[in-house]
Order: structure tokens, then C-alpha cells, then sequence
């Protein structure tokens, strides 16, 4: 195997395989949201939550962190991820922690807010990583 930038060469993920596994894992998350709202609303009797509410966007945005992180720390795969047999592990090998789980999800929110370019830099990249891999030291295998 050889070595780049500390990395050995696995079978990078494809941007194709990390999409296919981010629509297959929004299905299950919306889902999760759906709920979690539903519950929110028997707090409110029936009413309405608006779309200015802090608390309960920081309610959905947790749940989507905990969703995510969770499954990274416990086996490095999300749903999709297992779907679409990718991995994610830190650059040295390990399991992800929950330090590197968190500065994956908040740095790949704003490769999402950069119009998707911290995704699409893994097309120009020679070891197909994306900006959030970068980031967080962290980056998606393939998995047979």
C-alpha cells in the first residue's frame, strides 16, 4: 500500500456512493424529525411551531448531530453508510471519537452552506476527500 499525506491508499468513496448514502440517511432522519416534532406538538396543544423558534430549531439540529454522531462512534457507519458499505474513519486508522464526530458534522454543515463545494472538492482531490474530511481527520472507505 502506498502512503500520501499520512493516508494509506484505500478505496476512496466515490461522490456518488457519499450521496447515495446522504439521501438514503435524510429518508430515516426526516423521519426521526417527523417524530420528534409530533412529540413537540403535544406541548403545544395542537398548535402550530414557528418557524421562528430557536429552541426547537436547536431541539432538530441536536437530534441530527446525535443521530450522526452516534452511529460514527458505534461502528463508523450511519444506515445509509452501511447501504452503500462506506466506512468512516480517522486518517490514523482508529474508530471516530466523539471530538472528531463533532468537527465532521459542524464542518460538513458548512461544506452544505458552500452550495456543496466542500462535497465536490473530493472531484478534484487525488485522494477523493472532501473539505469536511480535511477538517475533522477524518475520511469515508470503501468496504467490500
Amino acid at each position: 500500500m502506498e502512503y500520501k499525506n499520512g493516508l494509506k491508499h484505500f478505496h476512496s468513496c466515490t461522490l456518488f456512493r457519499r450521496f447515495a448514502a446522504i439521501f438514503y440517511d435524510s429518508l430515516l432522519l426526516v423521519s426521526i424529525l417527523f417524530f420528534a416534532t409530533l412529540i413537540m406538538i403535544t406541548f403545544t396543544d395542537g398548535n402550530a411551531i414557528s418557524s421562528d423558534n430557536i429552541p426547537y430549531k436547536i431541539y432538530l439540529l441536536s437530534l441530527c448531530y446525535l443521530y450522526f454522531s452516534w452511529q460514527w462512534i458505534h461502528g463508523g457507519q450511519t444506515l445509509g453508510m452501511r447501504a452503500w458499505k462506506i466506512r468512516l474513519q480517522q486518517f490514523n486508522g482508529r474508530g471516530i471519537t466523539w471530538k472528531t464526530a463533532t468537527m465532521r458534522f459542524i464542518s460538513a454543515i458548512f461544506s452544505i452552506m458552500l452550495f456543496g463545494a466542500g462535497f465536490f472538492w473530493s472531484l478534484i482531490d487525488d485522494q477523493k476527500l472532501a473539505l469536511h474530511d480535511y477538517c475533522s481527520g477524518s475520511f469515508l472507505v470503501k468496504i467490500n
